[in-house]
């Protein structure tokens, strides 16, 4: 029988990543990204990556392996985290999913059924100068208007993916909830770290003043040194455009890092709209140790099964 699937989820900064280096440690597991920023390669410092010394204990894939001059994106996300976790599942070892985009996340464990759409630039041009000349607030009407599911969950200030919503909706016909319903659950154990709002704002200004003391600065001036244009998907990671500011003098180091800080803590309430506290999912828990015991148990029961 297939060793069983545990998804390590919720906010940046709960400390998902360590817990998923422990129960693939304990259970002789190997770990699968689920971060739509952490995919790309010479961006470990802002999106921060695993660390050397993490990657050399565990086996990690989908990580810093991504051109940042592409455009990452859903369909190739679920091709290549299928065939990781196929292939973790051929040795025998236990897959650990683990990541923070709820849409990546939610699409691999619910068996989602994703458009291979080709990005259509002429109408993404006049979306986009709607939302600039009328507010990202009519774009996002229009979205309810025609798929209010997904419109419930996406934000307007999201202008990108209510873009694409709208996109795949003009070319195909359909909503993009339709093609987001649950199609093929995965039996998966779903484990979140619980923390405070207040203790996760902590840790994400000490981690943004980490990041800065560890370099971040200069790895987007290698970025940009390299080639990779600032408009490009890649760069919209939070911080990046930040420190772009940064280097263009437009802001002070001091500046920057609290303004990285802001920008990460706006993302996390973000997140946690994809992994609520309510949501029967996903079992929370506030210490590793019980994680833990939650994967002794789907890998007994799997075993058995």
């Amino acid at each position: 029988m297939d060793e069983p699937l545990v998804a390590v989820v919720g906010p940046t900064a709960s400390g998902k990543s360590a817990w998923a280096l422990a129960i693939a440690e304990a259970f002789g597991g190997e770990v699968v990204g689920a971060d739509s920023r952490q995919v790309y390669a010479g961006m470990a410092i802002g999106t921060v990556q695993p660390s050397d010394a993490a990657r050399a204990r565990v086996r990690h894939h989908l990580i810093g392996h991504a051109d940042p001059a592409d455009r990452y994106n859903l369909v190739r996300f679920l091709a290549e985290a299928r065939a990781a976790i196929e292939e973790i599942r051929a040795r025998g070892r236990l897959p650990v999913l683990v990541g923070g985009s709820g849409q990546y996340v939610w699409a691999l464990l619910e068996g989602w059924s994703v458009p291979e759409v080709e990005p259509d630039l002429e109408l993404r041009a006049r979306l986009e100068a709607r939302a600039s000349s009328e507010g990202a607030a009519t774009l996002h009407a229009d979205l309810r208007s025609v798929d209010g599911r997904a419109a419930a969950r996406i934000a307007a200030t999201n202008v990108r993916r209510v873009i694409r919503a709208l996109e795949v909706h003009a070319v195909t016909g359909r909503p993009i909830s339709d093609w987001h319903e649950a199609r093929d659950p995965k039996e998966a154990l779903v484990v979140a770290p619980e923390v405070g709002l207040e203790q996760l704002d902590v840790r994400i200004g000490a981690r943004a003043k980490g990041m800065f003391e560890a370099g971040f600065v200069e790895e987007v001036r290698a970025l940009l040194a390299g080639g990779v244009a600032p408009e490009v998907a890649a760069m919209e990671s939070v911080g990046y455009r930040e420190v772009c500011r940064h280097l263009a003098g437009e802001l002070s180091e001091e500046e920057t890092v609290e303004v990285v800080a802001q920008s990460t803590r706006k993302l996390a309430r973000r997140q946690l709209r994809w992994f609520r506290p309510n949501d029967a999912r996903i079992q929370w828990v506030t210490q590793v140790q019980q994680a833990l015991a939650l994967a002794a148990v789907a890998l007994r029961d799997a075993r058995n099964g």
